[in-house]
């Protein structure tokens, strides 16, 4: 880690009201099982639905329900939010909404996205969810993957910090993609934050 051995990091992830948490929670598990000085400070939901918000409390992981209809109301309370907790960094873990470029600039940290896909190809503005791994089925591709990318508020396709392919030839159906695509983001998603926040 750059700087002081001791120091902890600290990092908010945003996730949607709908959220079951599997980026967030490996992202959690990956630093306290290895012992990393890097801490969640804050896991903000759209909405407390969430199931999620649940697990993160069991897990005493700080959570804060934040609305999102408003996003000039939520990325005001997000930038007072980032300089509160003194954060490092933001990690998108499902969160549905794009970020202005306002917003990004008082952020003055680094913002970082995972889609389920590989980039630009798939995965692009409006495909979430299973519409992504739809379309790859659809595609008859043999390969998909993970991308880990800054944010980039307009295209959400920033620069790509990290990818990583995985053979979906024998998958007879999205779901099943969908979930050996989910393996790839677990493992690549947190190494890559910390990679991001050994270079600050």
């Amino acid at each position: 880690m750059a700087g002081s051995p001791h120091k902890i990091q600290r990092i908010i992830t945003l996730s949607s009201g709908k959220s079951r948490g599997s980026n967030l929670l490996s992202i959690y598990r990956f630093f306290a099982e290895q012992h990393l000085p890097v801490e969640i400070a804050t896991a903000v939901f759209t909405s407390a639905k969430s199931p999620a918000c649940a697990s993160c409390q069991e897990l005493g992981i700080p959570t804060l329900i934040i609305p999102a209809g408003d996003m000039l109301a939520f990325e005001e309370r997000l930038v007072a939010l980032a300089y509160k907790e003194n954060a490092q960094l933001i990690a998108l873990c499902g969160f549905m909404k794009l970020l202005s470029p306002d917003c990004l600039a008082a952020l003055k940290i680094p913002v970082l996205n995972i889609h389920p896909a590989l980039l630009p190809k798939y995965g692009g503005r409006g495909m979430y969810g299973m519409k992504v791994h739809e379309a790859v089925f659809a595609a008859g591709e043999s390969f998909s993957g993970a991308t880990i990318h800054r944010v980039d508020p307009i295209y959400d396709h920033g620069e790509i910090l990290s990818q990583k392919t995985v053979d979906i030839a024998d998958c007879s159906c999205p779901q099943e993609i969908a979930d050996r695509v989910l393996a790839i983001e677990h493992e690549i998603y947190a190494p890559t934050i910390l990679d991001e926040l050994q270079r600050l």
